[in-house]
């Protein structure tokens, strides 16, 4: 009877490839049929870990490590699946995606193709408009950009601390330990408090994830010396394979990782790990090391790059959000099918291949090779769509797009018969009113306070502070033309998801929002501008939960001891879809575009019954300007209404102008009266 082999000393574990089919299989089957996370990404992480660290440790005790052959493998291990989907991509989205997706898309696969996927994204969560984009079909290249760093980082760190170990004449075993557990301990420590701060943040960035991937060298450090018994091994397999499976149902992934939450997935993928061949036909490896689940294995890497673009895709095609059964099964199935054959017919044949070992830089040139295509199509199709966006800029006064002014009592429309609408489909996703950042300056008050101004002559006429969140933002773009005309100079104190106001009505309990709140109110006491504007109203999703929170009026009152006008504006309309891609995607005049006022927006505006409002405050309301009678349609006067579900496009409010214009000035008495008949002027 044949010896059996001891679990510490085995070179091929193939269980690891069960374990990564596992993985791989808990990613696709939530991603399309569960819409949720399921943690099998952080197995990827403990086991590039484990895996890489031990081929360092081998190759230093073999006389070295040689990056450049090292990291010559690794491209083309990675490139050409990656690279061939991404150019896939590009193609198919051209024809697939609506335009209004175009741009996102693109910023996102060139920095996909650049393994810096994670950062784009960590960028956009903190850019509040960036925010309500749509899922892009690349966005789960940002677990392989981390992956990239790490494979350029890690060697350089092994190496350092095994260089040290033997310059100090120290066990190198000894102090890989101490730096492992010493930069994973930091990483987690970091992991725990960005989640609890800012969550999305936490999500993408590479240092949150670092500790995973540490959990994966001080196992590869400790299974060959960690000597377990049979029936340990027998359970800890089976406990970490149960723990990788009941994750994402127990935990929402999405919303809680990675934190300490996620020590489920890796110590589960960790005690698979560590209990190795369990020496038993009833071990969990047993089922790992199955020829069925080895080759799910060997596809895991082409099977996660094709399932979300295939899904996303999928979902436009069909114009659903999610799949259902069958669907969900044509997702999988032609994942599958397009993973098959980039593995047999892109991946092996260029692993197996002479490139980068018949000459030193052959695999650096490779990666230029298929890199730069990639990008240069992305360059290209910027630059395509960025022309025909441009094409489309109409500016205040255009015949063609009356916008907002189509609703004034009286207008007659003199422009073309059926002009293009504006903004462009391709534009309208970043249609919205900036603030000059270059003007900006930080108030002393508190470190994210803001102060941005409009250029005016000195001194201004008036001085208005336009604050609040991203609802009161896009009315820069109607204040900025009447500003310039008039001497006027708007001063900015914007945040978004964070109302003007004394509470947090965004998110509950947001105390950074409070207290930036507070700032804001000291700001304008010392400022001292000639009015105030901001938001009213929120939560007009349907009429019914319309409102006037009390912690807007109680920051009305903060203003009103400092004896400054404010005008709150009663908030435009919020939809469960977007407007505008409803338009792209059925027409201006489809029913299913437009939505009763009566859903929309409450009868009488919610401030109107409120008792013993502050006397500094005014109310303005533009609903007539984005509804009519009886529904709000998605585009008025050839011009779209929405950039999302509820922001108004810049284009659109610049066409209310003089609009906001004489509402502000008849309210705050600053509009002359004409003069009478008769009289000289």
């Amino acid at each position: 009877m044949p010896r059996r082999q001891d679990p510490r000393t085995r070179k091929y574990r193939p269980e690891l490839q069960g374990l990564r089919a596992v993985a791989v299989v808990l990613v696709v089957v939530y991603h399309v049929w569960l819409d949720r996370v399921s943690g099998g990404v952080d197995v990827f992480f403990v086991v590039t870990g484990f895996l890489i660290t031990g081929q360092l440790v081998r190759a230093h005790s073999r006389g070295g490590i040689e990056f450049g052959p090292m990291w010559g493998r690794m491209i083309k291990r990675l490139f050409p699946a990656a690279l061939t989907v991404l150019a896939v991509t590009i193609v198919v989205a051209v024809f697939v995606l609506p335009e209004n997706r175009w741009f996102q898309t693109i910023k996102e696969i060139a920095a996909s193709a650049l393994y810096v996927q994670n950062w784009r994204l960590a960028a956009d969560s903190a850019d509040y408009f960036a925010q309500h984009d749509s899922a892009s079909v690349v966005q789960h290249f940002w677990s392989l950009s981390i992956q990239g760093q790490f494979y350029v980082v890690w060697p350089l760190l092994i190496a350092l601390v095994l260089a040290v170990a033997a310059g100090a004449g120290q066990s190198a075993r000894r102090c890989l330990v101490l730096a492992l557990t010493t930069v994973g301990g930091a990483s987690l420590a970091y992991s725990v408090v960005l989640t609890a701060a800012d969550q999305p943040l936490a999500y993408f960035h590479s240092l949150t994830r670092v500790w995973e991937f540490a959990l994966g060298g001080l196992l590869a450090v400790a299974v060959e010396v960690v000597v377990l018994p049979r029936w340990s091994r027998l359970l800890l397999g089976w406990a970490g394979l149960a723990g990788l499976v009941s994750c994402g149902l127990v935990l929402r992934v999405g919303s809680v990782f990675p934190g300490y939450a996620a020590l489920w997935p890796t110590l589960s993928a960790a005690a698979v790990i560590l209990a190795g061949a369990a020496g038993s036909r009833l071990g969990a490896d047993r089922l790992l090391s199955s020829a069925p689940l080895t080759y799910v294995g060997n596809l895991s890497y082409s099977l996660y790059l094709w399932h979300w673009p295939i899904l996303v895709f999928y979902l436009v095609g069909r114009e659903q959000e999610t799949v259902g059964l069958a669907g969900g099964a044509v997702v999988v199935g032609v994942s599958l099918l397009l993973a098959v054959a980039t593995h047999h017919l892109v991946e092996k044949p260029m692993r197996d291949s002479r490139i980068g070992t018949a000459n030193r830089w052959g695999a650096y040139r490779f990666a230029a090779l298929t890199l730069v295509p990639v990008l240069a199509a992305t360059a290209t199709w910027q630059v395509v769509a960025t022309r025909k966006a441009d094409a489309y800029a109409v500016t205040v006064g255009d015949p063609d797009h009356p916008g907002a002014l189509a609703r004034v009592p009286g207008f007659e429309y003199w422009g073309k018969p059926d002009p293009e609408l504006a903004p462009s489909f391709l534009a309208v996703g970043q249609d919205y009113a900036r603030v000059d950042e270059a003007a900006c300056v930080l108030s002393p008050r508190h470190p994210e306070l803001t102060v941005c101004p409009t250029a005016s002559a000195d001194p201004p006429a008036r001085r208005i502070v336009v604050a609040g969140d991203s609802h009161s933002q896009q009315f820069l773009a109607a204040l900025r033309p009447v500003a310039e005309q008039k001497n006027w100079q708007i001063l900015s104190m914007l945040r978004g998801g964070c109302p003007f106001s004394t509470d947090s009505d965004t998110v509950p309990g947001d105390q950074p929002c409070m207290d930036w709140n507070a700032a804001v109110a000291d700001e304008i006491a010392e400022i001292r501008p000639d009015a105030v504007f901001t938001i009213g109203t929120r939560d007009v999703r349907v009429g019914a939960t319309e409102h006037t929170p009390p912690g807007y009026v109680a920051q009305w009152r903060k203003v009103d001891a400092a004896g400054i006008p404010v005008l709150a504006v009663r908030d435009n309309p919020r939809y469960d879809f977007a407007p505008s891609a409803c338009v792209e995607t059925h027409g201006p005049t489809a029913p299913e575009c437009a939505t009763p006022r009566s859903e929309l927006l409450a009868p009488r505006p919610p401030y109107a019954d409120l008792p013993d409002l502050p006397a500094n405050v005014s109310f303005l309301d533009f609903s007539d300007y984005y509804c009519d009678t009886d529904r709000c349609p998605p585009v008025i006067g050839n011009v779209l209404l929405y950039i999302d579900d509820n922001h108004i496009t810049a284009t659109y409010m610049a066409t209310m102008s003089s609009i906001v214009e004489e509402a502000v000035e008849t309210t705050l008495g600053w509009r002359q009266p004409p003069p009478s008949a008769g009289t000289d002027s």
